[in-house]
């Protein structure tokens, strides 16, 4: 299996596994961070490290920044860890502030400047490595992100920028605005989360006119070695030990299947749910969300398994629920 991935060509020794730091801050509440949510910091931290984990994934709205927050705590503990990992953070969602209010988008440059600056006092940190723009905003000017791309590129702030939930429309959109190329674009992908695979599969098909997934994306970011990041790659642990009591019969099925494949490897059933993304030509990059140490560290042996091509159309076509076409 391949260890190049896109993002090393872009100039960072990024690990395959990035940690998502979504669960981190004590949870999503306006509560005062604790004790027990530094330690659950370091603690997930420790465990990612040991598996070779170096890149470590944030969003500014996440546990309406306890996340970072906590996280920033750490660092300020270990200051000597910030010269060894990559630090990614995203923005563009915004939460209401008030009762009654609405979430909405905002790509506008004065929101994307201040978040940063945000993300960077949390984080305790002078830059990231990579910002992401999280969830498209249909209001989106163009010239407006570049030129906020510039300054936070020019000011030291960012070192390079990407995309989250985006389709390859969007993306061109954007690239022919930017001064350098988006580097990554974070998507839902899993066992149970296939129509990034469907939409290729349905190629002149009928199923494919139900299919929501934009045409194009995954082949858009091979081609311009933009990194695809999976959120969620272990599908909340359903498929590797997770209460299957109201799983669909496919759900278990592939659950089943996961079982007995890492009994007869000798891995832990994490490292098969993983093994299918990373089996993928496209180099995904998994972002692994639980901050359990346990489970971080039961991904370790997710870049030993080499699944042969019988074996992932198994897992594909059992998790389907159907047959292929």
């Amino acid at each position: 299996m391949s260890t190049t991935i896109p993002l090393n060509k872009h100039g960072f020794s990024a690990s395959r596994l990035v940690l998502g730091c979504m669960g981190m801050g004590g949870g999503w509440n306006r509560n005062p961070l604790t004790a027990d949510d530094l330690r659950q910091a370091h603690e997930a931290v420790d465990a990612a490290l040991s598996i070779g984990i170096n890149m470590f994934d944030h969003a500014n709205i996440y546990a309406y920044g306890k996340a970072e927050q906590v996280f920033g705590q750490m660092l300020r503990e270990r200051p000597e860890l910030r010269r060894s990992i990559f630090l990614q953070s995203k923005c563009g969602i915004r939460f209401p502030e008030q009762e009654g209010k609405f979430t909405r988008f905002d790509f506008s440059q004065d929101h994307i400047l201040s978040s940063v600056d945000d993300i960077l006092s949390r984080l305790g940190t002078e830059k990231i490595d990579i910002l992401l723009l999280h969830r498209p905003d249909p209001l989106v000017e163009p010239e407006q992100v570049a030129e906020a791309f510039r300054k936070l590129k020019s000011s030291g702030k960012v070192s390079r920028f990407g995309v989250s939930n985006m389709s390859a429309g969007q993306m061109k959109l954007l690239q022919a605005y930017l001064d350098e190329p988006l580097v990554a674009n974070q998507l839902e992908m899993s066992l149970l989360k296939l129509d990034w695979l469907d939409a290729g599969v349905h190629v002149n098909q009928e199923a494919g006119k139900l299919s929501s997934f934009p045409e194009g994306t995954i082949e858009y970011c091979r081609l311009e070695n933009v990194q695809l990041q999976a959120w969620s790659p272990l599908a909340r642990g359903l498929l590797s030990g997770g209460d299957l009591t109201d799983a669909s019969g496919t759900v278990r099925e592939t659950a089943a299947l996961i079982a007995s494949m890492a009994e007869n490897r000798g891995v832990t059933r994490e490292a098969i749910v993983l093994s299918f993304l990373l089996r993928h030509p496209a180099q995904i990059q998994p972002v692994i969300g639980t901050v359990n140490p346990e489970r971080i560290r039961a991904c370790g042996d997710a870049e030993k398994v080499n699944l042969s091509h019988e074996e992932w159309y198994r897992l594909y076509v059992t998790s389907r629920g159907q047959p292929m076409p």
